[in-house]
């Protein structure tokens, strides 16, 4: 029951005494009976009245003040601290997001290709006011079997406990909280362009998931602070003979939590500060060992990143810059001479976004945006001596020029087109239809 209605129960309750006062004026002329059914009808009334009022009291004394919040921010997908649950909140939630995107190369159009890219769907079930879970399944390309390129995956399931108004923890698996995308990547608001940019699905793997323990802070000045232990890399899946190592070399050997190997375990932290209404600033680095004892040698995977995103008034601007290691690839890699990708020993890139809210009618809205972009997935290799280190990779450079056309809040249409400076066969035209609830 909402306030409105727990303030107008004194006034029921008076509403029914002078009732009662009137019927007892009334039974000067009523029979005996007849006063006695009226009098026992209101008094039934006044006990119910008085129970609802007692049970709406004893409501709102359970349920505990909400704490101060910082600055508004875009509304994450998984909150980065739970609030404490309102009565008229529903115990459990379902969420989902997905991608229909379509893509046309510019110079070879026998290869257009239409895809369900991902199909995500989300629940959230609250034990109480301080506990619980969360959990999202993905399918990716539409089917998935063994004779098809779909992917079915857990991309979150972890249980949330809110120790105190500032303080909670996360365990199970969760998304890592490196970037702006990783954690929140909906079409329909994280990000603009039919495509997520390259530097955050080629340096920072995309929805990229870890097994572990996460600690929570948020703090009235804004800050929020995410720090833990998790499961990391496995470098002893590198594929030498593949080419996936060079598209994305961390995506090359993430582990998901499926059978993931863990002798090797790694932290993390990230710092965001909103402090300042439509201005988030933050940093993140993640720092594991990733041959688990099974490897020639001993390594260690480290990705950092640095990331802004303001949107004043109809503007929407951001940029992100990531850099990753990883350590002791020369012994690594000798084993792997004559193969076409060799372990890198650095990658990194960043990128610039520029988006304006041109026009907006109801829900209608279209915002027109430019993105560019460097990234190098090889920017450097151990010395494996004479004749035998791989040059370094030329760094691609690509601009995105597109518009995103919101249907109403929950829905998107997308179009843009891409240019590549090294892979110029890459130049392609992207339509896309996204939703999120």
């Amino acid at each position: 029951m909402n306030r409105a209605r727990l303030s107008a129960l004194p006034k029921i309750a008076v509403a029914a005494s002078l009732a009662l006062a009137a019927s007892a004026a009334f039974a000067q002329s009523a029979t005996e009976a007849e006063l006695a059914r009226r009098l026992d009808l209101l008094a039934a009334e006044l006990a119910n009245v008085k129970a609802q009022l007692i049970q709406l009291q004893q409501q709102r004394a359970a349920v505990p003040a909400p704490a101060p919040s910082a600055a508004a921010a875009p509304a994450p997908s998984t909150p980065l601290a739970a609030a404490p649950v309102r009565a008229a909140e529903p115990a459990t939630v379902l969420t989902s997001y997905g991608e229909i995107n379509y893509n046309r190369p510019t110079k070879a159009s026998e290869n257009a290709q239409a895809d369900v890219r991902r199909f995500v769907l989300g629940f959230q079930h609250r034990f109480d006011a301080k506990n619980k879970v969360v959990a999202e399944i993905e399918v990716e390309h539409s089917v998935s079997s063994s004779g098809d390129p779909g992917e079915v995956a857990i991309e979150q399931a972890y249980i949330e406990h809110q120790i105190n108004p500032r303080w909670a923890v996360r365990g199970g698996l969760f998304l890592m909280p490196v970037g702006l995308l990783n954690e929140n990547h909906e079409p329909t608001t994280a990000y603009y362009g039919v495509e997520r940019n390259f530097v955050e699905t080629a340096i920072i793997p995309t929805t990229w998931r870890e097994g572990g323990l996460q600690i929570v802070g948020s703090f009235d000045s804004g800050l929020t602070l995410q720090t833990g232990i998790s499961t990391g890399f496995d470098l002893t899946k590198w594929d030498a003979a593949s080419s996936e190592g060079s598209e994305s070399p961390l995506g090359a050997i993430h582990q998901e939590l499926s059978l993931a190997k863990a002798r090797d375990l790694a932290v993390f932290g990230a710092l965001n500060w909103r402090g300042i209404p439509g201005l988030l600033v933050g940093g993140s680095v993640f720092t594991g060992g990733a041959t688990h004892g099974q490897a020639v040698a001993s390594a260690r995977v480290t990705l950092w990143d640095a990331h802004a995103r303001w949107t004043p008034g109809r503007w929407d601007l951001a940029a992100l810059y990531s850099r990753g290691t990883i350590s002791n690839t020369a012994a690594l890699n000798a084993p792997l001479v004559g193969n076409p990708t060799l372990i890198p020993k650095s990658f990194d890139g960043w990128y610039a976004q520029a988006a304006y809210k041109l026009w907006s009618h109801e829900d209608y809205a279209l915002s027109p945006f430019v993105r560019y972009e460097q990234f190098n997935t090889a920017r450097s290799f151990a010395d494996l001596g004479p004749g035998l280190t791989p040059a370094a990779a030329p760094t691609e450079r690509v601009v995105t020029v597109g518009a995103n056309f919101q249907v109403t809040p929950g829905v998107v249409v997308k179009a843009d087109l891409q240019r590549f400076r090294e892979n110029r066969d890459a130049n392609r035209v992207n339509l896309g239809l996204g939703w999120s609830f």
